[in-house]
């Protein structure tokens, strides 16, 4: 005896996916497990559910969903959202996405207006939605983290304000600078990279919901009345664009990238600063390990791994680049790759930042170690050159004077404070009893007492005018 064949309302009503009426036989369990991202954008569902409200909201307003079917919805969707947080809800790869095991609950629970919701939308805008619904508020806490930082290197930059120590380059003593002057040009780093973070924000925080799967609904619906439920600053002007382009989270990457590479800076200074041969600070020992063998070590395991870090997160901007650059109009399922690697872009800058503005906040200073450090290298050489400018001589003049000084330095084994004045005048009759006045350290810090310069007082006035700053954005925001 012959079975009968099911109709084809029965096939689809015992196949999961919401398009399986197209298709004739299932999808692979390996496909499934392939092409499945519910296992990493479940991390949305929240976004995924208040975008839902607000569009079920417009539906209804607009007269295109009853306010029965609206309340249902409402409820159903609160209900979900607690089965979420408290961990009940299952997921299933079977369902491929946040967004159809969010819908297929949703219509578990209140039936056909559960179907409903999907109306005069597509799973393309709507993950568009959620990607920037979620990215906006990573966003913001990695503003207010940077804003942290910066606080936490302006009261450091206060305290260390006459703090001395060499200014470097090449990794050779230059000139001596202040260590706060030092974090100061840390903080300027970090307020760049906040304000790259806040320029991004205004493109992330643009509606694409109502594009649909690529060209728009045939519904008669507001897209900005959702925006404005969102708190969108604006709608996506463009249905091809809205579903198809993932340049703002590009865009977040790049910045994010940028915040690494200056936290790996200053974790290379912190790694060559802590050690012995240096000396120059020490961090808690919350934020350092020692060694399973030597028993001596301290090792500053945090910057290291920072700086590690920051090659992964280059690596993520490098993948989205390349995800995009091939791809025609409109959507296509190379996007479903764009979230594992924004997810950890968002979750790696957050922790690192974290982490460093209580590191930053706890660095105790050995200043002895700092100011001796200063003194070796012939640190003041450049104010000798600048004493005898000032004195008449041009200054291709006065380099080859004071590289002949210090060439008799070396040859001493002292330091050019330590000449005589007598030895000084050899090399130049224009120097005077005063020049001991510039070639002290103290001297040459005082002597760029001007905006942007290391000497004490400027640095004070940088650090309380960036805590001037940080107190107005924080009362803004």
């Amino acid at each position: 005896m012959n079975t009968p064949k099911e109709s084809r309302q029965d096939q689809f009503a015992n196949k999961s996916q919401a398009w399986s009426a197209r298709f004739s036989e299932p999808v692979s369990d390996l496909v499934k497990r392939y092409t499945a991202s519910v296992n990493f954008d479940q991390r949305m569902a929240m976004q995924d559910i208040e975008g839902s409200l607000a569009h079920a909201e417009m539906l209804a307003h607009c007269e295109i969903l009853s306010q029965e079917d609206l309340q249902a919805i409402q409820k159903g969707l609160a209900q979900v959202r607690e089965e979420i947080q408290s961990g009940q809800l299952e997921w299933s790869i079977d369902l491929e996405d946040v967004h159809l095991n969010i819908e297929k609950r949703l219509v578990e629970l209140v039936g056909d207006a559960g179907k409903r919701l999907h109306t005069g939308r597509s799973r393309n805008d709507q993950v568009a939605t959620d990607i920037r619904l979620w990215l906006r508020d990573q966003i913001d806490q990695i503003v207010s983290l940077l804003v942290d930082l910066r606080e936490v290197l302006a009261q450091q930059a206060l305290q260390h304000a006459s703090t001395i120590m060499p200014g470097f380059t090449h990794l050779q003593v230059a000139q001596p600078v202040t260590f706060g002057h030092h974090l100061l040009a840390y903080a300027e780093m970090f307020e760049r990279d906040t304000d790259r973070m806040l320029d991004c924000r205004k493109r992330v925080n643009q509606l694409p919901l109502g594009a649909a799967a690529l060209a728009g609904t045939s519904f008669p619906i507001d897209r900005n009345r959702v925006a404005q439920t969102l708190g969108f600053d604006g709608i996506c002007r463009n249905s091809l664009d809205a579903v198809s382009d993932r340049d703002f989270a590009i865009e977040f990457c790049a910045a994010s990238a940028l915040i690494m590479t200056h936290i790996s800076r200053l974790s290379e200074e912190l790694v060559l600063w802590m050690s012995p041969r240096v000396g120059f600070v020490m961090l808690a020992d919350r934020f350092c390990t020692g060694s399973s063998i030597m028993p001596q070590k301290k090792n500053p395991d945090v910057p290291e791994l920072a700086r590690g870090k920051t090659g992964r997160v280059n690596g993520h901007l490098i993948a989205l680049l390349t995800l995009m650059k091939a791809q025609p109009l409109a959507y296509n399922k190379d996007n479903q790759e764009d979230k594992e690697g924004l997810f950890d872009t968002a979750d790696t800058v957050r922790d690192t930042l974290t982490i460093f503005v209580d590191m930053m906040n706890g660095v105790t200073v050995n200043a002895e170690a700092m100011r001796a450090a200063a003194l070796q290298g012939f640190a003041t050489a450049t104010d000798l050159a600048d004493y005898l400018v000032k004195k008449g001589l041009p200054f291709r003049d006065a380099h080859e004077v004071v590289a002949l000084a210090v060439r008799t330095c070396e040859e001493r084994g002292c330091d050019l404070a330590d000449l005589p004045l007598a030895d000084l005048q050899a090399f130049d009759q224009k120097i005077e009893q005063d020049v001991y006045d510039v070639l002290t350290l103290e001297g040459s810090l005082n002597a760029r007492n001007h905006e942007g310069g290391t000497a004490p007082a400027q640095v004070t006035k940088a650090a309380q005018a960036l805590l001037s700053r940080i107190a107005s954005f924080k009362n803004s925001n």
